[in-house]
């Protein structure tokens, strides 16, 4: 049955392990089950600063193997220019049991190796020229792509409904420069409120307005390529709507195409 139990702490009444053991249970249950369907990567926070020296990892919450993560202060990450890419990773440690704590830790590294091991999680990446300034705002959608400079999210692991999904920043962006286009179509009109409204928005309704937007055959797409087929539909909006999936509504008969990259 459902419970909603909180102890009474009172003058004269004996300090029970139980009442202890209430306080220590509840926060973490209920963070447990409120995040228990997300899949691995942020449940929120952790952000990321650039200043001329350091990448800042806001504090924040990361999900890894059924288990939560926080980071209660920013971390403060020094790079330098290298001209190779570089992936910041958060790296899971195995469980150490002391006498009074079981404890669950994690480092974060800056690491130039484009290999993901099973006890690592992409939070960015990017390629600096010697010389040039690392930025962390992309100017436009299609920047978020730019090789050299600039602070790629596309291959982050955002948690997701069963699923990792896609980074909201990136959707926002997107969503704000459709919208300023004054689209007329019912599908980019809906995603695009859903994508500034929402806290995240699922991978499968994702899939699935670029499915039906563009008329592709229903299929799971890697991060590469929504970017790809979202900057396709931004480029038609600004064109005025021409170009595949123009209609305000796509005929229900009408056949499917399949894209392979």
């Amino acid at each position: 049955m459902f419970t909603n139990q909180y102890p009474h702490f009172q003058k004269g009444r004996i300090l029970k392990l139980e009442m202890l053991e209430n306080l220590r249970d509840f926060p973490r249950e209920f963070l447990d089950l409120y995040f228990e369907e997300y899949s691995n990567g942020i449940i929120a926070g952790c952000h990321i600063h650039v200043t001329d020296t350091s990448i800042i990892l806001t504090k924040g919450i990361m999900k890894h193997n059924k288990r939560l993560y926080m980071l209660h202060r920013s971390y403060e990450l020094p790079y330098e220019a290298t001209g190779n890419e570089m992936i910041v990773k958060v790296r899971f440690a195995e469980e150490v049991n002391h006498l009074d704590f079981t404890q669950f830790t994690t480092t974060i590294v800056l690491d130039n190796s484009m290999y993901l091991a099973a006890n690592e999680m992409e939070i960015v990446r990017f390629k600096l020229k010697v010389g040039a300034k690392l930025r962390s705002e992309p100017i436009d959608f299609s920047d978020y792509t730019t090789e050299y400079n600039t602070v790629n999210y596309l291959h982050c692991e955002y948690a997701g409904v069963q699923k990792s999904t896609y980074h909201p920043k990136v959707l926002q962006c997107f969503a704000k420069e459709l919208l300023k286009n004054r689209p007329t179509n019912t599908y980019d009109i809906t995603f695009a409120l859903a994508c500034l409204n929402e806290e995240r928005v699922q991978r499968d309704v994702i899939e699935m307005y670029i499915s039906n937007r563009l008329e592709l055959e229903f299929q799971p797409f890697s991060n590469s390529q929504i970017h790809k087929y979202l900057n396709r539909i931004l480029g038609e909006a600004k064109n005025g709507g021409r170009g595949t999936g123009a209609s305000p509504m796509p005929s229900p008969g009408r056949p499917k195409r399949m894209i392979v990259d």
